[in-house]
């Protein structure tokens, strides 16, 4: 967000906790991209604020509370306020638990595989509607087709993009795969160390697809201990997020710090050819 926008949605954040009764004399943001991310002192609770409009929060809520309900690795709504998006000013806000994390490694490769396998086993027992992952292939396709929204990539890069967006897609419709609900980018960034074990946030992703497009988001050492997997279709999976990732990168709207360079090195590893890295690793 802009720093007007900032300034006004932590005011919102603020003024929501008080009118709630939290005791709030300070806001720090966590972090700052389409939402910003608060930490509200001292009732120690954690503000995710977006434009309304631009964002999931109502789904976000709901699968939250469903998945808690079954007990699934998550992070966990405020418990002292009624559990709901509350708006102000064009902005939409939830309000959640603040965990306290303990050292980047704590949670090993396995707790990690672990986690995100009982993360799947939960969302299976719970019945929200979300889209299939191949609705945000095709939206990335058409943005690699608009020469208007994607000016500075260069046709052959262009052509690069499409052709693997298409044939990674074909190879994991071949693979015949059941489709379930996923978290969508159970990236580290999207992983908490929290006192307990590893908890995931950030459902604003949230679609439907193989289990292999999740593993496909997560460090190799974690999918290496995450039970069953299709190896074939996790590799075409990391394939075909490389190159979602790559057409946002050259998004003319794209916000990403030096996302065109970003951009350039996933297009230099699809030129390379397989084996696929996790897209994580290129930034390493």
């Amino acid at each position: 967000m802009e720093a007007e926008l900032v300034s006004r949605a932590m005011a919102v954040a603020t003024s929501l906790a008080d009118a709630l009764d939290l005791l709030v004399s300070d806001a720090v943001v966590i972090h700052n991209s389409n939402k910003l991310a608060l930490r509200l002192l001292p009732c120690e609770v954690f503000a995710r604020v977006a434009l309304v409009g631009q964002e999931v929060a109502a789904l976000e809520v709901e699968l939250a509370q469903r998945l808690a309900a079954v007990a699934s690795p998550v992070a966990a709504l405020e418990p002292r306020v009624e559990p709901c998006v509350y708006e102000g000013d064009g902005f939409a806000v939830t309000l959640w638990t603040y965990y306290e994390e303990v050292t980047a490694d704590q949670d090993s490769p396995a707790e990690y595989a672990d986690a995100l396998h009982r993360l799947h086993a939960g969302m299976r027992s719970v019945g929200i509607a979300a889209p299939h992952f191949m609705e945000r292939v095709a939206q990335a396709e058409r943005l690699v087709m608009n020469r208007d929204a994607t000016p500075a990539l260069a046709e052959a890069d262009r052509h690069l993009l499409l052709s693997t967006l298409h044939s990674a897609s074909q190879q994991i419709h071949n693979r015949g795969a059941t489709a379930q609900l996923l978290h969508g980018e159970p990236h580290p960034g999207n992983l908490l160390s929290a006192q307990d074990g590893p908890l995931f946030i950030d459902f604003e992703t949230c679609c439907r697809g193989p289990i292999e497009f999740d593993v496909a988001h997560v460090p190799a050492e974690v999918s290496a201990h995450y039970p069953d997997v299709d190896q074939v279709l996790l590799e075409e999976c990391r394939r075909l997020v490389l190159a979602m990732v790559a057409a946002w990168r050259w998004d003319v709207g794209d916000a990403f710090p030096h996302g065109h360079r970003h951009g350039r090195d996933i297009l230099t590893v699809l030129r390379e050819g397989p084996p696929w890295p996790v897209l994580g690793a290129l930034a390493e």
